[in-house]
């Protein structure tokens, strides 16, 4: 049940993509960017080779220079079938022969690059031996924004595959939860978000009772019982891009200290969602929902910041946290996920995807936020 399939990115999509990095990069004082395989090659290309491997790869982007993706020429074939090829020149090099040499080439000596973050140490450090003149900084603190505003094709695909794991979630509320293990559920999940049309499941987090107290606990062999909080936390890629998204049930009646906690999420992240606007600096989003919890007595057991940015990866720039003062700007995508956690007895954490707007923000979560018991 996958839907039909979005129409593909062009080359012209490609070739904008890349002139928005090159502007970028001048506008922060740089030379240019050097884009190793990974995330962020697949944005700006296309091009995902099927093996990384020690061979070097890597999209040389500089001012007033065509793009050029130095390639292993077994795999140009690939890269020449890449989305985005015809934007750019492909330069090959052989086995024996001095990848870093045909790259250095094309980069100025003495000026700083932004480099993609999961490029391997070797291929950067055999760069600074080759070209000891230029300087280089990571791309997330270069250009930490450089994903992060979506154009309308990228967001109707955020909106489609969060709408994918909101069809997860309603049919995981219809399983028996109680007397099967986290894990049982867990892969529950990632087969219902695989039915809905993701190709990739990233994480399925089932935190039932005290386990739910830890954040990132993931699944575990424990069986959940008949009184249980249990946190789902869900999401992976869809078409490419991102889906992420928590909600706590509960198995049976809860107590009323558990409604409790869970109003107070709720209104938390209701008030983190009312302070998305244009303009507002990313920690305004964080300041709203954390002093809902703080009031309410809970501020030492929210342990994590609001949110966290997300496109072809689930957690990227920007993040809704305290000292960040980027302004949100509209097509931002983001998600706000408030949560209590108290150690040794129960979570609670409730989580959407919302997109800047022109006026504020959309939600691209829409089940309900309201306790939900479960079997």
């Amino acid at each position: 049940m996958t839907g039909t399939a979005p129409a593909p990115f062009t080359a012209a999509d490609y070739a904008a993509r890349m002139e928005r990095a090159v502007r970028s990069a001048a506008d922060a004082g740089l030379a240019g960017l050097l884009v190793a395989p990974g995330p962020d090659l697949v944005w700006l290309t296309g091009y995902a080779p099927t093996a990384i491997t020690e061979r070097l790869t890597a999209l040389v982007l500089a001012p007033g220079r065509d793009p050029v993706l130095v390639v292993p020429a077994l795999e140009a074939p690939d890269a020449g079938q890449a989305p985005g090829a015809p934007a750019l020149t492909l330069r090959d090099w052989t086995d024996g022969t001095d990848p870093y040499a045909v790259t250095a080439g094309l980069l100025d000596g003495g000026g700083r690059f932004a480099i993609s973050d999961n490029t391997w140490a070797m291929h950067l450090l055999a760069l600074q031996r080759t070209l000891p003149g230029a300087s280089y900084a990571a791309l997330t603190d270069a250009l930490p924004m450089l994903r992060a505003v979506k154009d309308a094709a990228e967001l109707e695909l955020m909106a489609a595959a969060g709408a994918a794991a909101d069809q997860a979630f309603e049919e995981i509320r219809k399983v028996r939860f109680a007397g099967r293990r986290e894990t049982d559920v867990g892969h529950d999940l990632a087969a219902l978000l695989t039915r809905f049309g993701h190709s990739r499941v990233d994480f399925t987090i089932v935190g039932s009772g005290p386990n739910g107290a830890n954040p990132h606990h993931e699944v575990g062999d424990r069986v959940i019982r008949h009184g249980d909080m249990v946190v789902l936390d869900f999401g992976g890629l869809k078409d490419g891009y991102g889906s992420d998204t928590t909600r706590t049930v509960h198995v049976g009646e809860p107590t009323d200290e558990e409604r409790r906690v869970h109003d107070v999420v709720r209104a938390a992240q209701e008030a983190g969602f009312r302070a998305v606007r244009p303009g507002v600096a990313c920690q305004e989003v964080d300041r709203a929902a954390r002093a809902v919890i703080t009031d309410a007595g809970y501020g030492e057991y929210f342990i994590h910041r609001t949110g966290h940015g997300i496109g072809v990866t689930t957690h990227e720039p920007p993040y809704m946290i305290e000292g960040e003062e980027q302004p949100l700007v509209p097509g931002m995508c983001f998600s706000v996920e408030p949560g209590v956690y108290l150690p040794g007895r129960f979570g609670v954490r409730i989580e959407d995807i919302v997109t800047v707007t022109e006026d504020g923000g959309r939600r691209l979560n829409n089940t309900t936020r309201e306790m939900v018991i479960v079997d």
